[in-house]
């Protein structure tokens, strides 16, 4: 069976050397023919497993591809990138997915390249939001560029920027900024150094893609006139503290057990969702622009201390998780749309707290457990034979529904006071 030679993979992931042109046996498919299928899962991918950030502590080709291989056996067939130049973590993920290839022809993953753009002067008092970082970004495209000439059989999308426009980012930049850079791509594709058929895009909250008045300009609609398909974040679950508009809970549900409260929350969830991706096509439609959109970002945090735990929105927890997981994967399989499900692992550096919400956005935790929402995949033995660190998989809470639910909490109102 298959299952039963990726540990014999996994162990072989590393050793090969990095080469030149595509991998042997396996075919390779555009981003035409990838996004909008949901054969091909798509998901963030990063992979840190340690508190901070350093060169010395990236991930290397070997660990990756322990995590390519556990996220291959979810049907993930897409994962996203997010800069090229800070650490070689970017070229390194390509690597694994080469030698993983090479090593086993049915092995299949394409990547979505991200590359990180930035203001001048970024979180500093000095920052000037009208002007780009020229000397990064530049350095950040070049290399997206070299990496899609090395691997053309596998990164089939560049992204310029990562929530790069929407203002409450201490790096976010004006339009005209983002459309710089993808013109620089447009025309490597148009001088044959990128193929033809990759797709050249921006990731950025709704709102900064025309889904509020505030964001809407001239620059921003030729942005969005330009691009390949548009690459939207949303995120219900932060909505629940920041955005008081949205009926996270129920006071007339308050006597319902408390997952029947939970469910009809997340049902209000996926429709906030859903309100947000009409409002950007509403602004596209309004112009005249004819783009597909795609899910960017999304996802649902399973721990946290601060705003969304039980002193909160009680929005983070596994169970909750699980049911926002699967209520947007049908949502987006019915409508057509990739979702880039943020993210496949718990990271620790992400948060300034063990217990911060954003080191717990993963389907697995860091350790390599799998949550709630992929207990089912561990029953059916999806993961035999694979695992983080030599540690095959386990379920998290011991796979006990009962301990699960002791952590789940009612939906609280809880809203944002600037």
């Amino acid at each position: 069976m298959r299952v039963m030679r990726r540990a014999g993979l996994a162990a072989a992931v590393g050793g090969l050397m990095l080469m030149n042109g595509c991998s042997g046996e396996g075919g390779s498919r555009s981003a035409e023919e990838l996004l909008g299928k949901a054969e091909y899962r798509a998901m963030s991918y990063s992979g840190w497993r340690t508190e901070r950030r350093a060169e010395e502590l990236c991930p290397t080709v070997a660990e990756i591809g322990e995590d390519l291989l556990l996220m291959e056996a979810m049907g993930v067939r897409l994962i996203r990138t997010y800069n090229t130049r800070q650490y070689p973590q970017a070229e390194r993920i390509l690597a694994a997915i080469r030698e993983l290839k090479e090593a086993d022809g049915d092995f299949e993953m394409y990547v979505m390249l991200g590359a990180w753009i930035r203001c001048e002067g970024a979180r500093t008092p000095e920052a000037n939001h009208t002007r780009g970082d020229v000397e990064l970004n530049s350095r950040e495209i070049t290399r997206a560029i070299e990496l899609a000439e090395e691997f053309p059989d596998i990164v089939k999308i560049i992204a310029v920027g990562n929530e790069a426009m929407v203002t409450w980012q201490p790096h976010h930049v004006v339009p005209a900024v983002i459309h710089k850079w993808v013109k620089v791509l447009q025309e490597a594709r148009e001088e044959g150094r990128l193929a033809g058929d990759l797709w050249i895009t921006t990731s950025d909250n709704w709102a900064a893609l025309g889904g509020e008045a505030s964001y809407r300009n001239e620059d921003l609609l030729a942005l969005l006139g330009s691009l390949d398909y548009i690459s939207l974040h949303t995120y219900a679950f932060h909505d629940t503290y920041y955005y008081p508009a949205f009926q996270w809970a129920d006071p007339e549900e308050a006597e319902l057990p408390v997952a029947v409260q939970k469910a009809k929350a997340v049902e209000r969830a996926v429709a906030h969702q859903q309100a947000q991706v009409a409002a950007v096509r509403a602004y596209l439609d309004e112009h005249g622009i004819d783009k597909e959109i795609h899910i960017g970002e999304t996802g649902w945090a399973t721990r946290d201390d601060s705003h969304y735990g039980d002193g909160g929105t009680a929005a983070a927890d596994e169970y909750t998780s699980m049911l926002f997981h699967d209520a947007v994967r049908a949502w987006t399989d019915s409508a057509g749309m990739s979702c880039f499900y943020f993210q496949a692992f718990d990271e620790p550096w992400k948060s300034s707290t063990p217990d911060g919400s954003e080191s717990h956005f993963g389907l697995f935790t860091n350790d390599g457990r799998a949550k709630a929402v992929i207990w089912d995949l561990v029953d059916a033995g999806a993961f035999e034979g694979l695992g983080r660190d030599g540690k095959p998989v386990a379920k998290t809470f011991g796979g006990d529904r009962e301990r699960l639910m002791e952590t789940v909490r009612p939906p609280r109102v809880f809203k944002f006071e600037p």
